[in-house]
């Protein structure tokens, strides 16, 4: 008896000391990217994926499944079924898919739900140091002169780049003529040469250019002024206008049938490396704030960012081939 309790005893020990992901799944957490390697998506997720090994107990893997602005990866986790694979879910095939597209593959709010928030990678306006335009006021000033004329780089047609450039339009009364790129090097590139007059980009793609000299924020379409950005007020401050906040956020989001003890282990870990003091110098280092929050956190923001992105593109009328 007294070696059956002391074996009784060495188990109980071996389970508490096994993280709580382990007891749960025996397999490795698969964090898939919709964007290639490289990027800061990417970066987000291989740096996630690092500090979640120890705490969850098993292997975390990285998968790039670039395509489709996200949808490639997004139908893979929607339909995946080991109860171990999850998705680093930014707006674009979750949130603005769904509006322009006339049929997905899957069904983003019903077949993907929040894990966790993480992170946001806020959206610029701005110019090419050269550029007669100071504020944000003179940009709209002059399309409101010549409308149609005031031109704007975006990283892709129906990227949160585009509509982010398309609500400011809205909301400012002016049409800006959009021109789209694939991606944000080509676009970078015309703006300072002078083939458009503004860009509306990320912080991390702007940075370089800023800090070079050859580029200037006129506006950030966050809460709050941004370190790094000079003196650019957000575009709510520079322009009065509501609704100005754009986060361009990166959550994870699991496939609906994943177990939801899984889910909550996985969102606990996520919550703990999250408030890490170097996540946040790291995400700092990718032009990203870290704005850590549970799933109701990313439910929230999911639920406002679809409904802002469904009356920009029915009020531009903006299609997606």
């Amino acid at each position: 008896m007294k070696l059956f309790l002391k074996h009784l005893v060495l188990c109980f020990a071996a389970v508490a000391a096994t993280p709580l992901w382990a007891q749960h799944n025996d397999k490795p957490l698969r964090i898939v990217v919709p964007f290639a390697t490289g990027g800061a998506q990417d970066v987000i997720a291989r740096y996630l994926g690092a500090k979640l090994t120890d705490r969850l107990g098993q292997p975390v893997i990285v998968d790039n499944k670039a395509g489709a602005g996200g949808i490639v990866a997004a139908d893979a986790v929607a339909k995946a079924t080991d109860g171990a694979t999850v998705l680093l879910a930014t707006g674009g095939a979750v949130t603005i898919a769904p509006h322009p597209q006339a049929r997905l593959p899957y069904d983003p709010a019903h077949e993907l739900v929040p894990v966790a928030l993480v992170a946001d990678t806020p959206m610029t306006l701005s110019v090419r140091t050269e550029s007669p335009y100071r504020t944000v006021a003179d940009v709209l000033r002059d399309a409101k002169a010549r409308p149609g004329q005031v031109t704007y780089a975006s990283t892709g047609n129906g990227t949160v780049s585009h509509l982010t450039g398309a609500l400011l339009a809205q909301a400012g009364g002016v049409d800006l003529l959009h021109v789209p790129y694939r991606g944000a090097a080509p676009a970078m590139t015309d703006l300072l040469g002078g083939q458009v007059a503004t860009i509306v980009t990320s912080v991390a793609s702007i940075e370089p250019m800023v800090a070079s000299g050859k580029a200037r924020v006129l506006g950030t379409f966050s809460r709050v002024s941004l370190p790094g950005m000079g003196s650019a007020p957000t575009i709510g401050e520079a322009t009065g206008l509501p609704g100005m906040e754009v986060p361009v956020w990166v959550g994870v989001m699991a496939p609906a049938r994943m177990p939801a003890a899984s889910i909550e282990k996985l969102s606990a870990a996520l919550m703990v490396v999250c408030n890490l003091p170097e996540t946040k110098q790291r995400f700092a280092q990718l032009g990203a704030v870290n704005t850590c929050g549970g799933p109701a956190a990313l439910g929230k923001v999911v639920t406002e960012d679809s409904q802002r992105w469904a009356r920009v593109i029915k009020q531009g009328g903006i299609k997606v081939e």
